[in-house]
C-alpha cells in the first residue's frame, strides 16, 4: 500500500497564505463590501454615471478579491482530505491527482503572493500601455507588433478587457507604435515592470543574407487617471490636429477627420487617438491620456529633484530590460532579474507569469534596498 505524505508541502501553502491573508486583511475586504453595496443599492445611483462606474467597478473587485482568497482556502482544506483519500485508497492515480492540486495550488498561492507585493501609490489603477518600434527597419517595426499581440493574448488570457486607442502602421511590415488600455484593477502594478526596452534577436525575414539581425522597441505603461483634471492644461500649450482614421496599409477605416493628435507644445509629448466614433471622444481620450504622462512627468521631475539634493542619483531601470533570441538557442532572458524562459513562442502567445512575478519581486526588492 503506498503511503503519500505531503505534509510538508501542506505546511508551506498554508503558511504563505497565513501571510498573504493578514496582508490583504478579509475582514476589511468584507466590510468594504458592505459599504460598496450599500452604496450601490442607493437612489440614484446611476445619476451619476462615472461614479456608478466607479462604485460597481470597485464592488465587483473587491468580491473578486473576497472570492479568491476564500476559494484558496476551501481548496486547502479539502487538499487535505483528497490526501487521506489517496492514502486509503492506495493507488498511484489517486496520489497523482493530490499531487496535481498541490502543484496548482502552489502557482495560485505564489501569484497571489506576488499580487501583495503591488502597493504602490497608482498599482491598483488599470494600465495605458503604449510601444514604440526603435531602430532595426521592418524587423522593429514587426517585433513592435508581436510585442502588441503579446500582450493582447496575456490580457485575453488573464480575461482583462481590453480597448485598442490608436495604432500606427508602418509602411512595411508590422507597427511604428500602438496605445491600448487594460482597464483591470493592479493592471499598472503588475504590467509596469514590463516598461522599457525590449530586443531581439533573430535571422531577419526580411532581408535577402541569412544575417542575425537585431532590432528594438519601447514599451511605456502608464496607469488611468480617472482624475487626471489634476493637471491643468492651458489651450494655448496645446496644437490640436485632426486626421482621417487609418487602417494597414494606410486604407481609411473613417470617412470623416475624427482622429486626433494633441502635442503638448512645452514638453513636446505627442499623444494621438483614432478608435473612437468620434472626433470629441479621441479628444477626449487624448487628453486624458496627455494629463497622465505630464503628471507622472511632474512626479519623476520632483522625485529626481529629491534625489539629486540627496546626491544619490541612479537609473533603476536600464535602457535594456529583456532581450528575445529566435536563433540558435531559443531564448528570453529578462537582463533585471536573470530570469529566463526557453520557449519563446509561449511567451510571444501571451505566457508572461513568470516574468512578470519575477519582475514585481525584483522591483519590491529594489524599493526596499
Amino acid at each position: 500500500m503506498l503511503e503519500y505524505d505531503p505534509s510538508a508541502e501542506i505546511q508551506a501553502l498554508r503558511s504563505t497564505f497565513a501571510n498573504i491573508r493578514e496582508v490583504v486583511d478579509v475582514d476589511a475586504v468584507r466590510a468594504e463590501i458592505a459599504r460598496l453595496e450599500d452604496e450601490a443599492a442607493a437612489p440614484g445611483l446611476w445619476d451619476d454615471t462615472a461614479n456608478a462606474q466607479k462604485v460597481t467597478s470597485a464592488l465587483s473587485h473587491a468580491q473578486a478579491s473576497l472570492t479568491r482568497v476564500e476559494g484558496i482556502e476551501r481548496r486547502l482544506d479539502d487538499l487535505e482530505v483528497l490526501v487521506e483519500l489517496a492514502n486509503e485508497m492506495g493507488d498511484e492515480d489517486s496520489v497523482a491527482e493530490a499531487r496535481k492540486e498541490i502543484t496548482d495550488l502552489e502557482k495560485v498561492i505564489g501569484d497571489l503572493e506576488v499580487k501583495t507585493l503591488l502597493d504602490g501609490e497608482y498599482d491598483d489603477r488599470g494600465a495605458v500601455v503604449t510601444i514604440r518600434s526603435g531602430a532595426g527597419g521592418d524587423d522593429a517595426t514587426d517585433f513592435a507588433e508581436m510585442l502588441m499581440r503579446m500582450y493582447l493574448r496575456y490580457a485575453e488570457r488573464n480575461k482583462y478587457p481590453v480597448k485598442v486607442l490608436d495604432t500606427s502602421y508602418a509602411e512595411g511590415a508590422g507597427i511604428k507604435s500602438t496605445t491600448f488600455e487594460i482597464d483591470a484593477p493592479y493592471a499598472y502594478g503588475i504590467l509596469s515592470v514590463e516598461a522599457g526596452t525590449h530586443r531581439l534577436a533573430r535571422i531577419s525575414p526580411f532581408g535577402s543574407a541569412d544575417k542575425r539581425q537585431t532590432s528594438f522597441a519601447a514599451v511605456e505603461v502608464i496607469p488611468v487617471m480617472e482624475e487626471a483634471q489634476e493637471v491643468e492644461i492651458p489651450e494655448n500649450d496645446l496644437r490640436v490636429d485632426v486626421f482621417r482614421s487609418s487602417g494597414p496599409g494606410g486604407q481609411s477605416v473613417n470617412t470623416t477627420d475624427s482622429a486626433v493628435r494633441l502635442t503638448h507644445l512645452p514638453t513636446g509629448i505627442v499623444v494621438s487617438m483614432q478608435n473612437e466614433k468620434s472626433q470629441i471622444q479621441n479628444r477626449a481620450a487624448a487628453m486624458r491620456v496627455l494629463q497622465t504622462r505630464l503628471l507622472l512627468l511632474q512626479k519623476e521631475e520632483e522625485a529626481a529633484k529629491k534625489k539629486e539634493l540627496a546626491g544619490t542619483i541612479t537609473a533603476s531601470w536600464g535602457d535594456q530590460m529583456r532581450s528575445y533570441f529566435l536563433y540558435g538557442q531559443q531564448l528570453v532572458k529578462d537582463l533585471r532579474t536573470g530570469y529566463e524562459v526557453g520557449n519563446p513562442a509561449s511567451v510571444f502567445d501571451g505566457d508572461l507569469e513568470g516574468l512578470i512575478n519575477a519582475g514585481i519581486r525584483w522591483r519590491k526588492r529594489k524599493i526596499e534596498d
